[in-house]
């Protein structure tokens, strides 16, 4: 049994690549976690949204509140006013002051798509500053 020892400079080259095989690993394990959670993170729950737990902000000195009935009627105010109306109605009602909030108020059984519409109209008259306005309940422990 012999053991040759030689001395002086090292014969080994240097190795600088890295081993990947253990970073697919994980990332393939990660894919498939990813690909089965994905369906379960879908919620197919009907939710009441009008209630909200938020504190309420502070009002302004003279809101201006748009109002979908349970009927489809919309009402600026207290005055009734028509989809194609709301532009020109709301520039009277805010001195052309397109920075206005706008508190907009529905019935729980208005449609979603009036709602969309009522939205709509009022993005195209160029009010964008819209408040969505529900029932305050208190917070849930």
């Amino acid at each position: 049994m012999g053991l040759h020892l030689k001395e002086g400079d090292d014969d080994l080259a240097e190795n600088h690549e890295i081993n990947v095989t253990p970073f697919i690993d994980v990332m393939l394990v990660l894919l498939i976690i990813f690909m089965v959670a994905a369906p379960l993170a879908t919620v197919d729950i009907k939710v009441d949204l009008p209630a909200s737990t938020a504190k309420p902000a502070p009002r302004p000195e003279k809101p201006v509140f748009l109002s979908v009935k349970a009927d489809q009627r919309l009402y600026l105010g207290e005055d009734p006013v028509t989809v194609e109306a709301l532009g020109p109605t709301l520039d009277a009602r805010t001195h052309n002051n397109k920075d206005t909030t706008i508190f907009f108020q529905a019935d729980k059984g208005v449609d979603y798509g009036d709602l969309m519409s009522v939205m709509d109209a009022l993005r195209a008259a160029g009010y964008l500053k819209v408040g969505l306005v529900g029932l305050e309940t208190a917070a849930k422990k």
